[in-house]
């Protein structure tokens, strides 16, 4: 063997050797249950620093595990809780969470903890054309965020969030009634529009629930119902293309877009345009 190859053998024997090292030295460290319960903490840390959350959301459960009555048992539940959603395991992060709630539901990182909780929700909010759970759940966990820590950093997140898992479900609605109104079912497109005008008028998708509704009451020849919801449609939304073509729609049939009409689409707009809630 001439000398450049017995230096490379000797470099990958040093390497080998060091890798052996290293493992014999992870292998020989202390049972967990003769550790502190700081050092068993800091090795979760350490854990999360290097990029493994599951094992460290593991590793505070040993806190809990062996000292459940220490100050960093405590910091170990909250600290499982972000490391376990950092790693997307919902479930046990949520878990985590509710079991600090529980023991602590007055602590100052209580607003935190639900809102771990919420986001374990939020996070797995799917495309509109899948089951919506997640967004339900997400809105009732954001809700309380709202209520429950008006004052807490985590406030206007949660509104924030809030209002956007409302418009995913507003969004979903639109999508059935779409699907509907597309193959002429006229009167179930038309409920569907009219959940997103009555329970999500504050997003994005009520301009176009109204106009639809226009498409769909023409259509089945109730002109008072279009006329109606063109007029809502004028007086909140003028600007937006819905309007415009609205406007078009009802104009072609020589309709002028009023407010008389007696029905629940009379009483939204003058719940929703006149302030009127009698």
């Amino acid at each position: 063997m001439n000398v450049s190859g017995r230096g490379t053998a000797l470099a990958c024997l040093v390497g080998l050797t060091l890798l052996m090292l290293g493992a014999c030295s992870r292998n020989q460290e202390p049972p967990i249950e003769t550790r502190s319960a700081q050092d068993i903490y800091l090795s979760g840390e350490a854990l999360l620093a290097e990029g493994d959350p599951r094992g460290a959301g593991e590793r505070f459960l040993e806190v809990e595990r062996l000292y459940p009555y220490s100050e960093w048992a405590k910091r170990s539940m909250l600290m499982s809780a972000f490391a376990f959603h950092e790693g997307a395991l919902y479930a046990e992060s949520r878990g985590a969470a509710e079991r600090y709630l529980e023991f602590f539901p007055a602590d100052e990182d209580a607003a935190y903890a639900q809102f771990l909780i919420a986001l374990s929700y939020y996070d797995q909010i799917v495309d509109i054309g899948r089951d919506q759970e997640n967004t339900f759940q997400a809105l009732q966990e954001m809700r309380d965020i709202i209520e429950r820590y008006p004052d807490s950093e985590f406030a206007k997140s949660a509104e924030l969030k809030f209002e956007l898992a409302l418009d995913h479900l507003a969004g979903k609605e639109m999508e059935v009634g779409r699907y509907y109104l597309n193959r002429g079912h006229y009167t179930a497109a038309i409920n569907r529009f009219r959940v997103v005008v009555e329970d999500y008028q504050t997003t994005t998708h009520t301009p176009e629930a109204l106009h639809r509704m226009v498409e769909a009451y023409l259509s089945l020849g109730l002109v008072e119902e279009a006329k109606t919801a063109g007029a809502i449609l004028g007086h909140n939304f003028q600007g937006t293309i819905w309007y415009a073509e609205s406007y078009e729609l009802l104009t072609g049939a020589e309709v002028v877009a009023t407010e008389d009409n007696a029905g629940w689409l009379e009483r939204t707009y003058r719940q929703v345009v006149k302030g009127d809630w009698r």
